[in-house]
């Protein structure tokens, strides 16, 4: 479940991996991005901030925009930028800016964070965390991560309050362009209807407004993806959504060193529909949330925040998640989950992260696929960059959505299958009865939900897993 070139691409295009890791996993620069730095033109040199203001032409032109600095925007603009590209990464807020989120990171993530060169040592801010516990059916587990070759032993946790910036800030010491409290108003198309650019406005008091121009465009703007809309791609309704609500509360559970996670949630004798989580900050607070599919019937007649205040209600009051502790207000979120948006490639632009809908819908996890989505993304482009006609670019970038499919339509099917199951409050019940007194089951689970099993070989539920993938059509 890496992400591979699909052997339709012409064979220079195949063999190559994208930049920082070698068909094997191991540190590589990659001819792709070598030959995509030897024909596209040098980033424009130092990168810039705020919103664009009066300048030459050459200012409001690159080879690519990037409409979005989350971790699929940041992503796409590192990768782009080391290969050379002139990119340019448009985001609406100015940095530090609030996203919700659970704040926790599984081993893929961190895989994808060191590979684009992010810093992830303590010392750098970021709290380790060793795996997962998960309560249900009156168990209580604690399942390390699994310790594998592909994957660090470990995860993160980390506000989004900061998160997004330092991604954003590895992007344009990389050479992006960044600049902030832009926001895109649309597309800007030629005659045959393919996007040649955007328009912008400012969110400063001038709001003034301009228009950017691109050989590429990539939409990473997120659930909303206006820029997507624009371009006519509205969300798939036979794919799951949820929704997220969450919060912070002072708590001496701060420090804890496991995710935790709740398979049912519990108001006095009755079962409430969702899970919970609570992951520990390691600042005094811990960040407390829960979230709900729209495969459950529940699902959008619920107030959520009120559902979050009744579980934690049935908390020990030595914990502290009562009111008067809660330092952040309940703000929620959709989860757009199995490619819940497509294509990811149409007339010029490309989608990656939560506006391609690229949730895992078994655990709820955006930040990887979106790290993961960015670098695939960046690595087509650099190669229909450096193609020498249009026909052979846009071969290249049609290629893009099934190197996607490739790398996870199968499991995203499976996880499709997945939430229709439980939505099923019966099935839900049976199966966290039946499994988690059962901890080898459940660390079978842990690898399958989270997507964490060797690429090749590994233990035989490693390569069960990857073949039920393979087995599957695609989403």
């Amino acid at each position: 479940m890496t992400h591979e070139v699909p052997p339709s691409l012409p064979p220079a295009d195949a063999a190559a991996p994208p930049r920082g890791r070698a068909p094997d996993g191991s540190p590589d620069a990659g001819p792709a991005y070598a030959a995509a730095t030897s024909a596209a033109p040098a980033s424009t040199g130092p990168a810039s901030t705020g919103p664009a203001s009066t300048g030459p032409a050459a200012a409001e032109e690159a080879d690519v925009i990037v409409v979005g600095a989350g971790p699929a925007g940041s992503a796409t603009a590192s990768y782009l930028a080391r290969a050379g590209v002139d990119v340019l990464l448009l985001e609406k807020a100015q940095f530090p800016r609030e996203k919700v989120c659970g704040d926790g990171l599984t081993p893929r993530a961190v895989k994808a964070l060191i590979g684009m060169g992010v810093p992830v040592g303590e010392q750098d801010g970021w709290v380790r965390n060793k795996g997962m516990r998960i309560i249900g059916a009156g168990v209580r587990l604690e399942l390390p991560w699994p310790e594998l070759s592909s994957y660090p032993g470990y995860g993160l946790v980390r506000t989004r309050l900061d998160f997004d910036e330092t991604l954003a800030r590895t992007a344009q010491k990389a050479g992006a362009r960044l600049l902030e409290g832009v926001t895109v108003t649309g597309p800007v198309l030629d005659d045959d209807g393919r996007i040649t650019g955007v328009t912008t406005r400012s969110t400063d008091a001038g709001r003034a407004e301009r228009s950017y121009r691109a050989r590429v465009v990539v939409a990473a703007d997120g659930n909303s993806s206006r820029l997507s809309l624009a371009m006519g791609l509205s969300k798939r309704d036979d794919r799951p959504m949820g929704v997220a609500v969450r919060t912070y509360y002072t708590t001496p559970r701060h420090d804890d060193d496991y995710l935790e996670s709740w398979l049912d949630l519990w108001d006095g004798p009755r079962q409430l529909p969702g899970y919970g989580w609570i992951f520990g900050m390691g600042d005094g607070t811990s960040n407390v949330g829960l979230g709900m599919l729209n495969t459950s019937d529940s699902f959008g007649n619920v107030d959520y925040r009120d559902l979050l205040r009744r579980w934690l209600a049935g908390m020990p009051a030595e914990w502290g998640y009562v009111e008067e502790n809660r330092t952040q207000p309940i703000r929620g979120a959709a989860l757009p989950m199995g490619f819940n948006r497509t294509p990811h490639y149409t007339r010029g632009l490309l989608l990656a992260g939560d506006a391609g809908g690229m949730v895992n819908p078994f655990n709820g996890e955006g930040i990887p696929y979106a790290l993961e989505s960015g670098e695939l993304a960046a690595q087509f482009i650099a190669q229909a960059l450096a193609r020498p006609d249009a026909a052979g670019a846009e071969r290249v970038l049609m290629a893009y959505p099934q190197a996607l499919k490739a790398a996870y339509g199968g499991y995203y099917t499976l996880g499709r299958r997945f939430v229709q199951a439980i939505g099923n409050p019966k099935v839900m019940q049976f199966a966290t009865r039946h499994g988690m007194p059962r901890p080898a089951l459940m660390r079978i689970t842990l690898k399958l939900l989270a997507n964490l099993t060797e690429p090749r070989g590994g233990h035989a539920t490693d390569r069960v897993i990857h073949a039920l993938s393979k087995m599957t059509p695609a989403a």
